[in-house]
């Protein structure tokens, strides 16, 4: 058995080159080998974000405090709160942060795969991050109204 004490572990800053915005990572768990699964919570301050991103075995969230936003490509930017599960598939190219006006914090649980746990891609345009643009295979569409 192994606990870790609540604060035992530094906080850290998400990266300016995977975030937009004020990011606070805090690491929960990390499973020795064979074990695969690792945990974080992560909270974002009003107006922030992931970059789009996605995960070889698929991502769990579990939204603990305030608003937030969720896009998977394709699809429609979902508003997600406290108690909301969400799940994005392995390979599911998506984005995950706090609303514009409020703060959201959530449990992030993923599994490596051979070492690699995210694949970081191009950062979520203010566009995107409004829902003032669809997305296609092709790319961005503009739309008329907004998406949530």
């Amino acid at each position: 058995m192994e606990i870790k004490r609540s604060g035992s572990q530094p906080s850290s800053q998400g990266s300016a080159e995977y975030f937009t915005g004020t990011v606070r990572v805090d690491r929960l768990f990390d499973a020795a080998e064979p074990a695969r699964v690792v945990g974080a919570s992560v909270t974002f301050e009003p107006g922030a974000r992931t970059a789009w991103h996605t995960h070889p075995l698929g991502q769990t969230l579990v939204v603990t405090y305030g608003r937030g936003w969720a896009q998977r490509w394709g699809g429609p930017v979902e508003e997600i709160r406290p108690g909301d599960v969400i799940w994005f598939a392995p390979g599911e190219k998506h984005w995950h942060g706090a609303t514009a006006t409020s703060a959201m914090a959530h449990i992030a649980i993923q599994e490596k795969l051979e070492g690699k746990v995210v694949e970081w891609m191009e950062k979520v345009s203010d566009e995107q991050y409004q829902g003032q643009a669809a997305l296609t295979d092709s790319g961005p569409v503009e739309t008329v109204g907004r998406l949530r």
